[in-house]
């Protein structure tokens, strides 16, 4: 149990001192593009309400930033890893020339790995009858560990609540007067495999990983405006290989999920059905895809265009509602599982049911209409905060995960190894699965 917030806790020293140094950057590795941003913070700002240490703000602009072709990346996971690694250097080089600084610190994220969720609670008497923070740590210590399973991790374990006596909803008990001291922490685990081949990959390019989130999670930092996170709300990344789900209420996380199906997935469909290659298949969704048909549709020709040097395979034509009728089940297919994944995790019964799409595959023409169709009334399409020294390339809704990494690195959440945690109130054999793999990794 020491291990453990030795290990977790070095990498919040790491991004302290790489923010006490003023630069860091931040890696999302996506199945199509790997985008690094490099961030200089100017000073502090006055800290934010919340508990622990970590409750606080900076701010940021970005100096350096870069995008390449992903590769050797699927279903948000690292399948290749030489190609990755060449993928990766290539961005954060690149970042690292227009900041015109060397950068040794990142913080990344992935979208696949098979996200987990679980919402813990724990209960504890204040001690001294008013709270400290050692009543802190005591009531996260007694939240009971699910078994998870061999070959998960832990990747979040964030207090969302606190209750003292019969006041819920505290962000900060410590300091007030009561006797029971109640929390709800939300956990959520990984695929081991997925995060370690991650930090390899970055290891291998001589980086220091300085902190590891979830995309879904800094998606719906960055996509959903304060009032959808308070009152409650879903995000819906979008991505090439997979589509990242988070759930917001009262400005924390309470539920994430993936589906292993994404934007790549409906061009491989098109590049089958027209039988052209990937590239090509690409160029015609964004040039022309959607998934409403109307009567012009039928009218409206895409040349499909290829060099195999057959004249009469090289100048087909096809229309474009063929084209949707192509694109739409497979997007149907995604935001269906959306919707089954929200509907287990109870989503209607939250006081609003907002749901904001975004990453790239948010992108296709009439998403929004079909979206609404299938998950509910209240859908809009998100774009990512606006942040100091964003290049005007990078604030589409495909940098959502980019920029949530961002105000993630500048002011994250509190974390359960943030705290003084009493090792001796725990069975042992549930904290050391859970974070065996900090102290392998760190």
């Amino acid at each position: 149990m020491g291990q453990l917030y030795q290990t977790q806790r070095a990498m919040r020293h790491m991004r302290k001192a790489a923010m006490q140094r003023g630069v860091i950057a931040i890696l999302d590795v996506g199945t199509s593009k790997i985008a690094c941003l490099v961030l200089r913070f100017d000073g502090d700002a006055p800290a934010l309400e919340g508990v622990g240490s970590m409750a606080g703000q900076s701010n940021f602009r970005i100096i350096g930033a870069a995008t390449t072709r992903s590769r050797g990346v699927s279903f948000g996971e690292v399948a290749a890893m030489a190609e990755t690694e060449r993928a990766i250097r290539t961005a954060v080089q690149a970042a690292q020339k227009m900041a015109g600084v060397r950068v040794d610190h990142v913080i990344a994220t992935l979208s696949g790995a098979r996200p987990r969720s679980y919402g813990l609670d724990g209960e504890v008497e204040v001690e001294e009858g008013q709270v400290t923070d050692g009543d802190i740590g005591r009531v996260l210590a007694a939240c009971e560990m699910p078994d998870y399973g061999d070959g998960r991790e832990v990747l979040h374990a964030q207090p969302v609540n606190f209750a003292l006596d019969h006041r819920s909803g505290l962000a900060d008990p410590r300091g007030q007067i009561g006797q029971r001291l109640t929390t709800d922490m939300h956990l959520l685990t990984v695929d081991a495999t997925a995060i370690e081949n991650l930090l390899y990959c970055i290891k291998r390019c001589d980086l220091e990983v300085a902190g590891i989130a979830s995309s879904a999670y800094v998606s719906g930092v960055s996509s959903l405006v304060e009032d959808e996170q308070e009152l409650g709300a879903a995000c819906i990344d979008m991505g090439g290989g997979s589509t990242g789900i988070s759930v917001f209420i009262r400005k924390h996380m309470i539920y994430a999920d993936s589906v292993r199906m994404g934007g790549d997935h409906v061009t491989s469909d098109i590049s089958m059905g027209l039988q052209v290659p990937m590239a090509t298949a690409e160029r015609i969704k964004t040039f022309y895809g959607g998934v409403v048909a109307t009567g012009m549709d039928d009218r409206e020709m895409i040349e499909i265009g290829g060099d195999t040097g057959d004249w009469e395979h090289d100048r087909r034509t096809v229309s474009r509602a063929e084209l949707i009728g192509i694109m739409r089940p497979r997007v149907e297919e995604i935001l269906e599982e959306v919707r089954q994944r929200l509907d287990a995790a109870g989503f209607e019964h939250l006081p609003s049911q907002q749901i904001v799409l975004t990453g790239g595959g948010s992108q296709i023409p009439g998403l929004d209409g079909l979206a609404t169709r299938i998950l509910g009334q209240q859908v809009r399409l998100g774009r990512p905060l606006r942040v100091q020294g964003l290049p005007q390339a990078a604030t589409g809704p495909a940098f959502a995960g980019s920029v949530g990494l961002c105000l993630f690195a500048a002011h994250p959440q509190d974390e359960w190894w943030d705290f003084e945690v009493p090792a001796e109130r725990h069975s042992a054999r549930s904290f050391k699965r859970a974070f065996k793999w900090f102290k392998d990794n760190w």
